[in-house]
């Protein structure tokens, strides 16, 4: 048998080699062709520890808010500091309205610490759907309006007013606390019946109001700077029931429009500039009036009005404040007359 000489592998020709050399890489392309194989160039290239799809994370479920414990209303309660009219009544099952109104108040009332509030006769405050949507809370900020409020938080502002017992005159300040209804609240879930006022005097008759020393302090200055302009004491007394009504006796720095101090009397309308409504002492002599009138020819004081002697103290205090609710002064003037006694 012949014997095969083996061709030395130097020998072969180099374009050869080269064809020889590319079969494999060609071959194992067409493999991964042919059994559908994908060479990931893409995920290789792609940094360790970026995920592949850039989906954001589904948001957290909302928590479930724990229902409110309703406590059993006692015959009384006395108002604690930081307590709303609507947040009393919360608390003890009752509705808004009839508190109100079994308190001889209304919608824009002030309440303040101390004060003693009858609860009992008031009516329960019907019972929520068991679905309701649990309502949230707001904080007032510097600028805030009642209607700006409702219109950021898509509800109705009747819807805020009803949820949070005030009325059109409502007075909102910096840091006071709003419940906010579900959004798409309407004027329909405002529908509470206006308290019906008591007559006056009304159940608050021979009922004479704690003061704080805040409200002491404020009735002091009125009494004192009364008796330095030689005010007679029924002059006083319609003062004090002027500035409990409106103030609950306090020299706030706010009030409905640009109302403020212990009066609530009004930059807009001639009484002063706000630093002067702040002074306790200017704004009781801009409210007697007289030759003392730091406002002469522009407001008219107790002392200006014709006849205000002979008049109730409601109606005296009306005459100067001109209120949307006349009648309102009378509740105050048992007090009045009692803490004139005590300071005088």
């Amino acid at each position: 048998m012949a014997q095969r000489t083996a061709t030395p592998r130097s020998a072969v020709d180099p374009r050869q080699r080269a064809r020889n050399l590319t079969l494999p890489i060609l071959l194992t392309g067409s493999l991964a062709a042919g059994m559908h194989v994908s060479v990931p160039t893409e995920a290789a290239a792609a940094p360790q520890g970026v995920p592949r799809s850039s989906a954001p994370s589904p948001a957290p479920l909302p928590q479930a808010v724990a229902p409110v414990a309703v406590q059993t209303p006692p015959a009384q309660y006395t108002v604690a500091s930081g307590d709303t009219i609507s947040s009393i009544a919360s608390t003890f099952g009752i509705a808004t309205a009839s508190l109100l109104a079994l308190n001889g108040l209304g919608w824009s009332s002030l309440i303040f610490p101390g004060q003693v509030l009858e609860l009992t006769g008031a009516t329960a405050t019907p019972a929520p759907p068991t679905a309701a949507t649990p309502a949230s809370s707001y904080t007032v900020a510097s600028g805030d309006t009642v209607s700006g409020i409702a219109s950021d938080h898509g509800v109705s502002v009747a819807a805020i007013l009803a949820a949070n017992g005030l009325g059109g005159a409502s007075i909102i300040y910096p840091g006071q606390s709003l419940t906010l209804p579900a959004p798409g609240t309407t004027a329909a879930s405002a529908s509470l019946p206006a308290p019906t006022p008591k007559p006056s005097p009304g159940a608050t008759d021979g009922a004479v109001t704690p003061l704080s020393e805040e409200m002491a302090a404020n009735a002091r200055i009125i009494v004192s700077t009364a008796r330095s302009l030689g005010a007679s004491d029924e002059a006083i007394v319609v003062a004090l029931a002027a500035a409990a009504q409106e103030s609950s006796l306090r020299n706030v720095q706010f009030g409905d429009r640009d109302s403020l101090g212990l009066f609530q009397q009004r930059p807009s309308q001639g009484w002063g500039t706000p630093t002067q409504l702040l002074d306790p002492v200017r704004s009781t002599k801009a409210f007697l009036g007289g030759s003392a009138n730091p406002n002469p020819g522009l407001t008219n004081g107790l002392l200006d009005i014709p006849g205000w002697s002979s008049m109730s103290v409601t109606e005296a205090a009306q005459a100067v404040q001109k209120s949307a609710h006349p009648d309102a002064y009378a509740k105050w003037e048992t007090s009045a007359r009692s803490w004139l006694s005590r300071l005088a």
